[in-house]
């Protein structure tokens, strides 16, 4: 699944341990979402929606999920 948080974190200037410390996971958890490796669960889904002030969908592309 495609997602938006590598942009995200660029335009707020945040690494990926900062990230994964405001929602309670781990750097490599961010890295493997980022590179499409991890789908993640939806609770941390919102949790990483929420930090940025997004909905779910503004930050993960379900398009794939539709065919």
């Amino acid at each position: 699944m495609r997602t938006n948080i590598p942009q995200l974190r660029k335009a707020r200037k945040l690494s990926q341990q900062e990230l994964a410390d405001a929602v309670g996971i781990t750097r490599q958890t961010i890295t493997s979402i980022e590179v499409g490796r991890y789908t993640a669960s939806l609770e941390l889904a919102y949790k990483i929606a929420r930090y940025f002030g997004l909905t779910i969908e503004e930050v993960f592309d379900f398009s794939e999920l539709e065919e």
